[in-house]
């Protein structure tokens, strides 16, 4: 079987932050590594996500959710080194 390639355009997803559904729209790798850290840290998906929102607004320049998202996955990579 070969090898999915990482670039795959952003696939769009509902997620529910405070009660509120929104849609995030993530490239699969980034879905993929979102699950493995919210079970990680004994999560639901959608409180992770909710817990990385609540971050991003107390940010000077808050980025888009994705964007946030792909960030603290990045950021959480490079904790983990």
């Amino acid at each position: 079987m070969p090898e999915q390639t990482p670039y795959h355009p952003p696939v769009k997803r509902s997620v529910e932050i405070a009660g509120h559904k929104t849609s995030l729209s993530l490239e699969p790798l980034f879905w993929d590594m979102l699950k493995q850290a919210a079970a990680a840290e004994g999560l639901p998906l959608n409180a992770l996500v909710a817990r990385i929102d609540a971050e991003r607004i107390t940010a000077p320049h808050p980025p888009g959710l994705a964007g946030a998202v792909r960030l603290w996955l990045a950021a959480r990579l490079v904790r983990a080194q």
